[in-house]
């Protein structure tokens, strides 16, 4: 094999986006190529809605990423977010007789419990562990303690059955082999927070085209996940209210917009151009922008749980294409009263690249970047014959990971296996219930087999207990001594 390198895809409501790259020894991550195709029409508010032109989607970019790279793509990791995920937290509770000390299996029974919690509609992708309470206590790894109770705090995240089967439904149509599933906001704090941020306490804001994602982290952990269906494209919409298109309200709000200005500054002559005609009030601008970044940072902090609020000691973190709008720190100030905000322009990891995007570092590469980092199996198949068919032999070749997987073919992981942020697959998660149907069916033949054999065992005491047996018995017992005594 030629190469190694990691493909990664974040399907982004204004954007797809396909990102190459190879992994150095130092850690460092050297991008190979990278391609973006438009998907306003079939991806809404980070949801899938049209599975055959997103498959169409993703098999462009594969093909485009593969000519760049003159090497075949076998697999691809992928960012699952969108407007339908939030998080949902859950209490899972063990009684143990006197004098237990606390396993590993134990916990994981927790686990597993937690992760077979049905909601309706909605599909579980991934379970945050809180803390675990010890009796009384709260613990986070209780393994060895004593203790009568076993309590598990499990923060759920959760998204619309049916966008997850269409996003899973979209690769099987393109016939693309997925090596991984992340949950996209996870994948961005981990490439954007720095480890004092998420233990001091603090909330992430992505700020994209469609949504906005809010990650609340404190003490290491994730204590709240939320997509709010409001974005920068929500202001631009405004903005075309004023009888323009929206891609001219895009340009205006680019050039002219910014997220807080004071009342003293505003010119009430000034006046912005729509076109060669046509012109609208400074002020009236102002107030349409505003008006709606207010909804946005309200909503924001709406979703932050009310007992994190005094927790924030790392304050806000923005990033995503909304947080490149002028004095977009004093308008989140104003309205949160936080003072500490900062704006995550660029992931933490090095990265190199020509790309003028990537080099740009203005936070929409981010999550891209961040799913990249996550990768770890190669992605890199054949090397492309330029002389010969360019796809011809894709995928024929089993490679490392070349062939499609079915259902039949995936091991399902347990709880305790699934790193956090990984999501299973629809096949996954086909494959687990089939083990867990199998795994009852066996442990209801078990008991009944072991009932039959306790109510064998009854039958036979009762018949070796009773009046009859008895008397025979002492009948058999009689005559032989009387031979004995003969």
């Amino acid at each position: 094999m030629a190469k190694e390198f990691i493909v990664a895809i974040e399907l982004g409501s204004s954007k797809m986006t396909g990102i190459a790259g190879q992994k150095n020894l130092d850690g460092s991550i050297t991008v190979l190529a990278v391609v973006k195709e438009d998907s306003s029409s079939f991806i809404r508010k980070g949801v899938v809605y049209n599975i055959d032109k997103t498959a169409q989607c993703l098999t462009n970019i594969l093909k485009k990423l593969e000519n760049q790279l003159k090497t075949e793509i076998t697999q691809v990791y992928v960012g699952v977010g969108g407007q339908s995920i939030r998080s949902v937290r859950n209490v899972i509770t063990k009684d143990l007789p006197a004098d237990t000390i606390i396993t590993q299996e134990m916990v994981i029974e927790l686990m597993d419990a937690n992760r077979n919690m049905k909601y309706q509609d909605q599909e579980i992708l991934d379970a945050a562990v809180q803390e675990y309470k010890v009796d009384a206590q709260y613990q986070i790894d209780p393994v060895g303690i004593q203790a009568t109770r076993l309590e598990g705090n499990f923060l759920n995240i959760l998204e619309r059955k049916a966008f997850y089967r269409n996003l899973n439904k979209c690769f099987e149509v393109a016939g693309i082999n997925v090596a991984e599933m992340y949950l996209a906001p996870l994948a961005l704090a981990d490439s954007v927070l720095t480890e004092a941020e998420k233990r001091s306490g603090c909330a992430l804001v992505d700020i994209g085209a469609d949504t906005t994602t809010v990650s609340v982290y404190s003490k290491n952990i994730l204590r709240h996940l939320a997509v709010i269906p409001l974005g920068i494209n929500n202001i631009s919409k405004d903005i075309a209210t004023l009888q323009m298109e929206e891609s001219d309200a895009e340009k205006m709000l680019l050039k002219y917009g910014s997220a807080f200005t004071d009342n003293n500054d505003i010119d009430n002559t000034l006046k912005y151009p729509i076109d060669a005609e046509r012109q609208v009030e400074s002020r009236k601008f102002i107030e349409i922008v505003e008006g709606r970044l207010e909804e946005i940072i309200e909503n924001v902090w709406y979703q932050i749980p009310s007992d994190y609020y005094d927790k924030l000691l790392a304050g806000i973190i923005l990033t995503g294409g909304g947080s490149n709008m002028k004095d977009i720190e004093q308008a989140f100030i104003n309205h949160t009263h936080v003072d500490k905000i900062r704006i995550a322009k660029f992931v933490t990891h090095t990265i190199s690249s020509n790309h003028e995007d990537i080099k740009a570092h203005d936070g929409k590469m981010n999550t891209v970047l961040g799913l990249l980092a996550k990768g770890d199996i190669n992605c890199a198949g054949n090397t492309i014959d330029p002389n010969g068919d360019l796809f011809a032999q894709q995928k024929k070749e089993t490679g490392t990971g070349g062939e499609l997987q079915s259902p039949s073919a995936i091991r399902a992981r347990q709880a305790s296996e699934i790193p956090a942020g990984v999501i299973r697959t629809e096949a996954e998660k086909q494959k687990a219930e089939e083990e867990r149907r199998r795994q009852q069916e066996e442990e209801e033949r078990q008991r009944r087999e072991e009932e039959e054999a306790e109510r064998q065992r009854i039958a036979a005491e009762k018949r070796e207990n009773s009046f009859w047996n008895k008397f025979l018995k002492k009948a058999k017992k009689f005559g032989e001594d009387i031979v004995s005594e003969e």
